[in-house]
């Protein structure tokens, strides 16, 4: 929505200051007339949205060589884990949701993460009446065992998923498609305002990991950067990690699994106390798939297969179909219609696929990216550690930091995702691909429980409303992932406040840098062999790379 739109809606209510509805909500320190917006450019070539500007332009120069959008995706994958190391990497899981333009098909690659088949549940003992500390409610672990340490560290699948994609379309050498990320690490990622902020919140538990410690912190503490009002030149020393992706690069994805890179990981995971092995290494597999494909108004949107969050997806769409006739702009009761849509989901989700909510103290998680390239093959890839900084626990051999996917399961057993040996994580990740007439879309979004309503958003303002990607990225968002309430961003007007607090509770939000209140999507558009690309107005690091420009 321009800003002048957004003005006027407020405009036909009251101020956005007086739009919250739960009482005692806690009065923002933000500025109320701030307006931020990001430039979405139309090209000929490919395009890259991705959370952080220097893995967006590695998969533009991969396009820009004539690469396909799969190869794009490889090589950013891996870049993206040296340029924002706590939000996923090799150590990780994901998935990703595909578009293949010649044949018309779309496909699911699932790489998400796994127990170890020595997990032993009694080894999480419970302790009744406390809650877990991250970004799940469930009732709390001694220790917090499945959050932090090598004890909460899952069979990890990105590079396996990584490896699959390459092998069913890529077009370029494996290595190199890695050796940007290589050349990345080897230079050691660049310390700013932001990074420090998001280090200075893991401190503390970083500094009970030597090697975390090592890597990410001065003396105990975060790092010591410029004053606010001046750079910093300052990095990250990530030449252990260049190593391991180096070596990667030259034997390929068997050596994470089989070989000497596994072998590092599981030497480290065992000192520290986890129970991961070489046979869990050597059995994973990364699956394609069919995705959930589901005709929406003059809509088909494939949702992502498998342990995610395509079926809410489903679920929700389906909902708002029957709830709302489309008009001209999101009204009350689209917003209304969505809320409802996501809340009825999430509470199957809860009952059925062990789910539970998300702690109000989550911090934001994970990474997502879109690319589309000049023939019109498109990807959004969604990958994480699970929490920031995952296990906040580094393998000091391979210089990477650890997921901690234990926590995706609840560790009270006879419960549908109770904690259990060789047992699949179930994910909120949702990367979605869709087409509304002759345009076609890759989105996703980065945000634990947030991703899935921030994906919907996104759906209905381009098949409700016939948004192009720009409009639909600057539109404001609900969030009802909570299933018991709504947030609405503050910039929406007072009869929509109005329609969502006949449905339950609702707060109030700014689109914020840190911490989220909604996700951070991140997308890519095609219409008349054009294409563009946007991500979260609000992400500092966040943007769109057309080929043309590196």
């Amino acid at each position: 929505m321009h800003d002048a739109a957004r003005r006027a809606q407020v405009g036909r209510g009251v101020p956005p200051q007086a739009m919250s509805i739960t009482e005692g909500q806690a009065m923002s320190n933000f500025s109320r007339t701030q307006r931020i917006r990001k430039e979405v450019v139309w090209t000929d070539g490919g395009v890259v949205a991705a959370q952080h500007r220097k893995a967006a332009e590695v998969g533009a120069a991969v396009l820009a060589a004539g690469g396909d959008a799969m190869d794009a995706a490889v090589a950013i994958s891996f870049a993206v884990g040296v340029v924002e190391p706590w939000m996923s990497g090799p150590m990780g899981g994901g998935m990703m949701t595909l578009w293949r333009a010649g044949e018309q098909r779309a496909e699911t690659i699932e790489f998400g993460m796994r127990a170890p088949a020595g997990l032993d549940a009694a080894d999480y003992p419970l302790e009744p009446g406390r809650q877990a500390a991250d970004l799940f409610p469930w009732t709390r672990v001694r220790d917090d065992r499945n959050i932090y340490g090598a004890t909460s560290v899952a069979v990890p699948g990105t590079v396996a998923g990584m490896a699959l994609a390459h092998r069913q379309y890529g077009t370029r050498d494996w290595g190199d498609l890695l050796a940007p990320a290589v050349a990345l690490a080897e230079e050691g990622m660049l310390l700013d305002w932001y990074s420090s902020l998001l280090i200075a919140s893991a401190a503390r538990q970083l500094a009970q990991d030597p090697d975390a410690a090592a890597l990410f912190l001065a003396d105990g503490q975060w790092p010591d950067i410029a004053g606010w009002t001046t750079a910093s030149a300052a990095r990250l020393d990530q030449r252990v990690h260049a190593d391991t992706l180096r070596r990667l690069a030259e034997h390929g994805a068997r050596d994470f699994y089989h070989g000497d890179i596994g072998r590092m990981l599981v030497d480290d995971v065992r000192a520290k106390g986890g129970c991961l092995s070489m046979e869990d290494l050597r059995s994973y597999q990364a699956e394609a798939r069919a995705p959930r494909t589901v005709r929406y108004r003059d809509a088909v949107i494939h949702a992502p297969s498998g342990l995610s969050a395509g079926a809410e997806l489903v679920t929700a769409l389906q909902q708002m179909q029957a709830a709302f006739d489309p008009g001209d702009a999101p009204s009350a009761a689209s917003y209304a219609a969505l809320a409802s849509g996501l809340g009825d989901a999430y509470r199957d989700r809860l009952a059925h696929a062990g789910d539970t909510g998300e702690s109000p103290r989550a911090p934001a998680c994970t990474t997502s990216f879109s690319v589309v390239d000049r023939h019109g093959n498109m990807v959004n890839v969604t990958q994480t550690l699970l929490s920031m900084f995952g296990s906040h626990v580094v393998s000091g051999q391979t210089g990477m930091l650890l997921n901690n996917g234990i926590m995706w399961f609840d560790p009270e057993q006879g419960r549908p995702n109770s904690l259990a040996p060789g047992k699949r994580c179930l994910m909120n990740v949702c990367p979605t691909v869709g087409q509304v007439g002759d345009r076609m879309f890759a989105i996703g979004a980065s945000g634990g429980r947030k991703i899935l309503p921030a994906v919907a958003n996104l759906v209905s303002f381009m098949a409700d409303f016939g948004m192009d990607l720009e409009q639909a990225f600057h539109t404001p968002r609900i969030d009802a992932s909570a299933a018991t309430g709504t947030v609405m961003d503050e910039d929406l007007p007072q009869d929509v406040a109005q329609a969502l607090a006949a449905l339950g509770p609702v707060t109030t939000a700014r689109r914020t840098v840190h911490p989220y209140a909604f996700a951070v999507p991140a997308g890519v558009m095609r219409q008349a062999g054009r294409n563009c690309g946007a991500t979260e107005i609000m992400s500092p690091w966040g943007d769109a790379v057309c080929e043309a420009d590196v």
